[in-house]
């Protein structure tokens, strides 16, 4: 544990050195791992909204049909291991341990050190490496071109639906954003997309033709049975099937896919976790958009008792409009990240979109006790990460009083 703790500490210092976009640290970071060619096939995503709901079906299908699968997401709600996983489950305390400081005594002599995304992103696929995955699925960080998922090479490239958002990195054009997250299409390589707006297609089609390859967008809907709520997994659900039919010698039976489709667990995407108490991890205006209509789908007029935090770079004002009408009441309680906007200037902004109430307690532990029916816990990750670790908390102590 000691271990597991310094290797931790360790790498969550080097967020001090922030987000340097561009290929060339991780490619020398993954070649002295040697890991820069991983005998994996790999599928890529990339886009606004969906990634991670996305690259779980893939994952989950994949292992039902019997493959040993590697799965690198970001960010984590509660735990850092969250973020790397073998047959879904995540990597073990002592290994994340050895990785880190192995990775840590490879780039000691340095004079340029990775960011800490390269770094947990080269521990990823050491670990995969080790454990002789199959197929691996990766997340895109940040936009495409230059994250460091890049780097790695891959078997097919997805694109989920992509919208405004991160534009002091990306651009401040749907075209420009979606350029930059479609620049992960390979040379000849499958590429799939979600159905986009007009102008991120331009953008998507101008990038294939560089690549010299096709791309298809899949608009169908998956009508299997799914592990996760809300109406738009069956897209995603689409999308990720895909994904896996257009990979080299891929093979799973009906009864694989629906058992993989149907078992797929992934926390904070319209999660319920208690009667009809929803969490989700959306943040920018089109992911608030999907929410507002699943919940809608799931309650109709019912609304919510909204408990939200969000990041002060975000949209915040039109998110707040988005989802001022199934609010009847707001929580805004202090979260621990010098991200968030801190209560009551999240409260002003509240006031201009909506006439519900708002209540402000005093710790996260306040807004979380109760917690009754129709109540909606969404914004940042941040948010759900303390809430779940808290609830956690909770209930493990009742298990221990019983």
């Amino acid at each position: 544990m000691d271990s597991y703790k310094t290797a931790l500490d360790w790498l969550y210092s080097t967020q001090m050195f922030g987000i340097k976009l561009g290929l060339e640290g991780i490619t020398r970071l993954l070649q002295a791992c040697g890991v820069l060619y991983p005998r994996s096939r790999v599928i890529h995503v990339a886009g606004t909204n969906g990634k991670g709901s996305t690259c779980a079906f893939a994952e989950s299908v994949a292992r039902a049909a019997g493959y040993t699968t590697g799965l690198f997401t970001s960010p984590h709600l509660v735990r850092f291991n969250e973020r790397i996983r073998v047959n879904g489950s995540e990597i073990p305390d002592a290994d994340a341990a050895r990785l880190i400081l192995k990775v840590k005594d490879i780039i000691e002599p340095w004079e340029t050190k990775p960011t800490f995304f390269e770094l947990v992103l080269a521990v990823a696929m050491m670990y995969f490496a080790e454990r002789e995955t199959d197929i691996i699925v990766l997340e895109t960080g940040m936009g495409g071109r230059l994250d460091a998922t890049n780097a790695v090479p891959k078997d097919v490239a997805v694109l989920t639906p992509i919208g405004m958002d991160h534009t002091q990195y990306l651009g401040d054009t749907l075209y420009d954003i979606a350029a930059e997250k479609a620049a992960i299409f390979a040379w000849h390589r499958p590429a799939l997309t979600a159905p986009q707006q007009p102008e991120a297609i331009r953008a998507i089609h101008a990038a294939a033709q560089r690549m010299d390859t096709d791309y298809r967008v899949v608009s169908e809907e998956c009508e299997l049975p799914l592990g996760l709520n809300g109406s738009y997994q069956k897209r995603n659900a689409a999308l990720a099937l895909a994904a896996l039919r257009a990979l080299p010698h891929f093979l799973a039976s009906e009864a694989e896919i629906a058992h993989g489709l149907a078992t797929v667990q992934w926390p904070g995407r319209f999660e319920e976790i208690a009667p009809s108490v929803m969490m989700d991890g959306a943040h920018n205006p089109p992911a608030i958009r999907v929410l507002v209509e699943s919940w809608q789908e799931r309650f109709g007029a019912q609304k919510a008792r909204c408990i939200y935090a969000g990041s002060a770079d975000k949209a915040l004002d039109e998110v707040l409009q988005l989802l001022s009408p199934i609010v009847n009441e707001w929580v805004l309680p202090p979260v621990q990240s010098p991200r968030i906007l801190p209560p009551h200037e999240m409260a002003a902004k509240v006031q201009n979109a909506s006439a519900a109430p708002i209540r402000m307690p005093a710790t996260l532990a306040e807004a979380l006790t109760p917690l009754p029916p129709h109540t909606l816990i969404c914004g940042s990750f941040f948010l759900l990460g303390e809430a779940k670790a808290h609830l956690q908390h909770e209930q493990d102590y009742r298990k221990t009083e019983q």
